[in-house]
């Protein structure tokens, strides 16, 4: 028979005082502390921890797409071949904790994998996210035959939980009541998607890094589509996330909406570039363009860019960014996209890049 346990990793700060913690289903579960880490080291430890103290088939069922994907688009494959590395050729993080778990579930072909969507209210999703909170307060290692009664409630989503996504404390209002009258304004929830683009002196991002990035991102649509049945995707098609994130919302069945900072921004690039961004302009709901006058300069293209993400930032409902957390760039982006929206920015670690 197959044996199902739930993982769960919490961080009360990222970093900061974390805590794991797995449990089967109507059976036994362990929970356990460090004192300084990330929610994605305690993801990978409860999923460690599970995996070591089942010795039968098992199936590991977890809301981290950091997690589950690793096993199920096989990217721990690439890191072996370039010595721990990942596809940028810088060392794959968290590797004292990854390498011992690939090293235990490729040991054994009875493991497998399955994503569950946090915080939708999966019974066992929350018993081991409060187990995970516990630890993470008492900073102590526990166990049982049978969940404790004095829990306390599911954590609220933090950045970097679950699917390597989620929220900030503070809370700030989605848009001001000038952007709400601004007649360019999409109708419906608006999500933007913003973030990390190829590496310098490419064009794309390698496959192996393209593709799970994706379906993360269609994932991620999809399921906030459910809480909000008229999302809207707002990107402006620039080359990686930008337009990763268009190829995602059409995969969910989501529409999206092109938002550019001047008339062809694509103007510079070369013909099958030029291509792909008229495939996905001609696939969005619709497009809006900012400023009428094309850029004189590399400078006032930056500016104009400047003034389309301080446009997105008070039209937006929820941001979505990818950061692999060192980019100083998007880091700065990431700080105005909090002090505008508050609670609801949302961080996603790229695949590899942020292993």
């Amino acid at each position: 028979m197959v044996t199902v346990v739930y993982t769960d990793g919490a961080c009360r700060g990222n970093p900061g005082p974390g805590g794991w913690a797995w449990a089967d289903v109507d059976g036994p579960w362990a929970s356990g502390a460090e004192a300084e880490s990330t929610n994605q080291r305690m993801e990978l430890e409860a999923a460690l921890e599970a995996v070591l103290a089942h010795p039968g088939e098992l199936k590991v069922v977890s809301d981290s797409t950091y997690v589950v994907n690793c096993f199920r688009d096989k990217w721990w494959e690439g890191w072996l071949r370039r010595g721990w590395k990942n596809s940028q050729r810088q060392p794959v993080a968290n590797r004292d904790l990854w390498e011992p778990l690939v090293e235990a579930v490729t040991g054994r072909d009875d493991v497998t994998f399955e994503w569950v969507k946090g915080h939708s209210d999966d019974p066992m999703n929350d018993l081991v996210d409060r187990l995970a909170v516990a630890a993470s307060h008492s900073q102590e290692s526990a166990e049982g035959e049978v969940p404790p009664e004095d829990l306390g409630p599911p954590d609220a989503p933090e950045r970097g939980r679950g699917a390597g996504v989620g929220t900030v404390a503070a809370t700030a209002p989605a848009a001001s009541a000038a952007v709400a009258a601004d007649s360019r304004l999409p109708e419906g929830h608006r999500l933007v998607v913003l973030g990390a683009r190829p590496p310098k002196g490419t064009i794309a991002f390698e496959p192996e890094v393209a593709d799970p990035l994706r379906r993360q991102l269609s994932e991620i649509i999809a399921a906030k589509a459910e809480i909000e049945p008229d999302l809207v995707v707002m990107t402006g098609l620039r080359l990686g996330v930008e337009q990763l994130a268009a190829e995602a919302a059409i995969e969910a069945g989501v529409a999206f909406v092109a938002i550019l900072p001047y008339p062809e921004p694509d103007r510079v690039w070369s013909a099958p570039l030029r291509a792909r961004f008229a495939e996905l302009s001609h696939a969005a709901r619709g497009s809006v363009t900012l400023e009428k006058k094309q850029p004189a300069s590399r400078s006032d293209a930056g500016a104009a860019m400047a003034r389309r993400d301080g446009w997105l930032r008070k039209a937006a409902d929820e941001a979505l960014i990818v950061w692999d957390g060192r980019d100083p760039t998007l880091r700065a982006m990431v700080r105005a996209f909090e002090n505008a929206l508050g609670e609801d920015v949302w961080i996603l670690a790229p695949p590899e890049s942020a292993g």
